[in-house]
């Protein structure tokens, strides 16, 4: 192992080891905080683009199955304008174009801006694309990367970030991201938090829109919808639910064959993503329910051998905000979750991080009598990250004792990343937004639930497949 690396992860290993051999830790940080209110509408991080019906409020997500597809979208507010994109491999050489689409839609008395979707597609894997959007001297240029090929030993870096909202504590997450080598964003729902204002107010979710463009612009942040984009206003004559997030924020749900925006899936690299939804029904028969037992069996582990589960409501959360508010889900899905040996499921919801061991309930029931949650080596971790940074304030009061469950628990801002290493491995660190420091907190190795069995990881001895042994052998005794 290389001498830097490992003296740099020291600390966060002696940590973890220790955390073995006592039990759960619950962090006694406490954090002296920025106030948990949102950003003033004039500040500097929300500063409209220069000229005349200038696109802002620019994003990318992936827009197919396998990562060669994007999804731009952006906002235009004086006029419809075009809904084209120009795209190249060079910088300033834009020889492909692709048409887009435009809606607006109102809510109360709100107008949204024209919001523009225009999906780029056959795309090479691996590769900077530039792109250009908007009229004559108002035009925008930005760029982003394709993944690599899907490959059961490509490596790749995601960011998790839940519960953002417009706080000086939610830049200070973004900035943080930023800075990691991150290449894309799981966002496990709740964003602008603009239904905290009277009537929903519409101008926050532009003022969301404009402060998270600096890292959205240039790389996919793949969505999940959260209680906060619900926004169901019968008071206000508003009575469908996701307005504002369904016209904004667009997904290839129709790539992997479900019949909504809020649940769908992805493959990216070397990782076969599902995004749930916790607030459209999921019951046994539903679409969702459907849709999630096919996806399930489409995934191949020969090709992703990484399996992670987004959702906003926590299925194991032992924070008294919003405690057992994903036991309904937990009932209906664990079982899916451990029979296919999920790695890891993230979710938001509770301000607050939390992660948990490798533990499953599926033996519950209303007569049986099991009802805690057991070790289990083929249930996923579950990983609480809606500590984005929101006008909410942190969610501070765990029960206690801690619950054998629960791994770590810190009620502080920050965001975690996901290494993808290989098939075998992969490094999950959670940082900490000390007021305004970047500190990393949480560190686990993660083996993978399908490629760590000890039947295939001598098959991949045996066929000599591209991973370095070496890499994690000091770790054996502390994976996950």
């Amino acid at each position: 192992m290389d001498s830097k690396w490992l003296f740099l992860i020291l600390p966060l290993i002696l940590n973890y080891v220790v955390e073995i051999a006592l039990g759960g830790k619950t962090s006694s940080f406490v954090r002296t905080q920025w106030p948990s209110t949102d950003i003033p509408l004039d500040n500097q991080a929300f500063v409209e683009p220069d000229g005349y019906n200038a696109p802002q409020q620019v994003h990318i997500t992936q827009g197919d199955y396998d990562g060669k597809a994007v999804i731009i979208s952006w906002v235009t507010t004086s006029e419809p304008g075009s809904s084209e994109v120009l795209y190249g491999t060079k910088e300033n050489e834009y020889k492909l174009k692709s048409q887009g689409e435009l809606k607006n839609y109102t809510f109360f008395n709100y107008k949204s801006g024209y919001i523009h979707h225009c999906l780029i597609s056959d795309l090479e894997y691996n590769t900077k694309y530039y792109y250009k959007i908007g009229d004559g001297d108002s035009a925008r240029e930005f760029w982003f990367q394709t993944p690599p090929e899907i490959d059961p030993d490509a490596s790749y870096k995601f960011g998790i970030i839940g519960d953002l909202g417009q706080t000086y504590n939610s830049l200070s997450t973004l900035q943080h991201y930023m800075q990691t080598g991150g290449q894309t964003v799981l966002f496990v729902g709740d964003l602008s938090y603009a239904d905290n204002y009277k009537h929903n107010d519409g101008i926050r979710w532009d003022t969301w829109g404009r402060l998270v463009e600096p890292s959205c612009a240039y790389q996919p942040w793949i969505w999940t919808s959260g209680n906060h984009e619900i926004e169901y206003r019968p008071d206000l004559g508003e009575v469908s639910t996701h307005k504002a997030f369904l016209h904004r924020y667009a997904t290839p749900y129709m790539a992997s064959n479900s019949s909504s925006t809020l649940w769908y899936a992805v493959r990216r690299a070397s990782a076969h993503i599902i995004v749930l939804s916790s607030y459209s029904p999921f019951v046994k028969y539903t679409p969702q329910w459907i849709w999630l037992r096919d996806e399930l069996k489409r995934v191949d582990r020969e090709k992703t051998p990484w399996l992670i589960v987004l959702m906003h409501a926590p299925i194991y959360n032992s924070n008294e905000a919003h405690y057992m508010e994903g036991e309904s889900m937990r009932a209906v899905f664990e079982s899916w979750f451990v029979q296919y040996k999920v790695d890891i499921v993230f979710a938001g919801h509770v301000h607050a991080y939390e992660r948990s061991y490798r533990i499953s309930n599926i033996n519950y029931n209303i007569t049986s009598g099991n009802q805690y949650p057991v070790p289990d080596k083929s249930a996923p971790v579950y990983i609480t990250v809606g500590d984005g940074g929101n006008q909410e304030g942190l969610a501070s009061m765990f029960y206690d004792p801690q619950p054998d469950y629960s791994a770590f628990r810190e009620a502080s801002y920050g965001h975690s990343t996901l290494e993808l290493k290989n098939r075998t491995h992969a490094l999950y660190q959670w940082n900490r937004n000390d007021d305004g420091k970047h500190v990393p907190t949480d560190f686990v190795v993660f083996r993978n639930q399908y490629w760590g069995s000890s039947t295939r990881r001598r098959r991949l001895k045996k066929y000599h497949h591209r991973w370095n042994p070496n890499l994690f052998a000091s770790f054996e005794d502390i994976l996950i």
